[in-house]
């Protein structure tokens, strides 16, 4: 069985080809992580688990869920990643709660997307071009890992040097403290009150008041509520105004 999540898109195509090619079914985690349902997964197929990179590893509200599910049947795991370029230490990690957990680790593959963090202008949005070709691309990519998964081999992940989860692994909850928060999103006047960001918000962290969208503190930047709005109401501060939200099915199918 094939398990994700997905923001805007990359993880999930990448899920559901994997499926597609495995002849396996993809289950959207979205609604399980909201709602702290840890009840059995079960699969006789191995388990692949596909999801984004947020600041270089498994974002920590799929690590929280993936340590705590509990998953019957097969005990071999695969990861599939999905970032902007750089997978950072996910792949340490993955083996590792794997092993907590006493699956058995089939190893990782990483899949390039095109980039969909709008929040910030240290990652400008890429142009047309670059975002069909990164999209191409990872069709192949992701038809690769399928063929290996389908196969029963190991994916083969880049190797992960010391120094850097000696780097990543404090760095990150220091940035999520002072940087993935949530004082910047407001609304414009052309939100409709549909609370499509509340519902795709995995961390239940955006409440509907009198028709419009009020944040909570906690916050992981996925996108999801930015990106998906359908009247492009949402903004973070000045950083987001008149940046094209990603989707990829704006792009891809």
């Amino acid at each position: 069985m094939v398990l994700y999540f997905s923001a805007t898109g990359n993880t999930e195509f990448a899920a559901k080809e994997i499926a597609r090619i495995t002849d396996d079914t993809a289950l959207n985690l979205l609604q399980k992580i909201r709602t702290a349902d840890y009840s059995e997964i079960r699969s006789e197929k191995p388990f692949v688990i596909c999801t984004p990179i947020y600041v270089c590893e498994i974002p920590y509200f799929m690590s929280r869920f993936l340590k705590r599910v509990e998953l019957a049947g097969s005990r071999e795991v695969y990861f599939v990643f999905t970032s902007g370029g750089y997978s950072g230490c996910a792949s340490v990690l993955a083996k590792g709660l794997c092993k907590k957990k006493g699956l058995i680790y089939k190893g990782s593959a990483d899949i390039i997307m095109p980039r969909n963090y709008i929040a910030s202008d240290m990652y400008p949005i890429q142009d047309s071009e670059t975002i069909h070709q990164r999209i191409e691309s990872a069709k192949q990519q992701t038809e690769q890992t399928a063929s290996v998964i389908k196969e029963g081999g190991i994916l083969k992940s880049r190797h992960v040097f010391l120094f850097e989860t000696l780097i990543i692994l404090p760095f990150v909850p220091l940035w999520i403290k002072l940087k993935l928060t949530t004082k910047a999103f407001y609304v414009k006047d052309s939100c409709i009150g549909c609370g499509k960001c509340a519902k795709l918000c995995p961390l239940n962290n955006i409440d509907i008041v009198e028709n419009k969208p009020v944040w909570g503190k906690k916050c992981t930047h996925c996108m999801a509520c930015i990106c998906n709005c359908p009247k492009d109401s949402i903004e973070y501060g000045k950083i987001t105004v008149g940046k094209e939200r990603y989707l990829f099915k704006k792009y891809g199918g």
